[in-house]
């Protein structure tokens, strides 16, 4: 089974929301959230876990670039 995340910095911690699912976590660095993820799923799919179901898990993430300048060729 795949599970997709949804990961973004609020400015404050890095959080993370299941898509099309009920899943919420969050942590203070990516590391953290990361493992967060993997606790909140295993515990979302606890039965499923139980019964011999193998997860996956994609973390979906949008990157802002801020300050992109035209660079000189020569």
């Amino acid at each position: 089974m795949l599970v997709k995340m949804e990961a973004y910095f609020d400015g404050e911690y890095w959080c993370a929301r299941g898509i099309g699912e009920d899943i919420f976590t969050q942590g203070e660095s990516l590391d953290e959230l990361v493992e967060n993820i993997k606790e909140a799923v295993s515990l979302h799919f606890e039965e499923e876990l139980d019964k011999g179901s193998l997860l996956n898990i994609l973390i979906l993430s949008e990157t802002e670039v801020r300050g992109v300048a035209k660079v000189a060729t020569g």
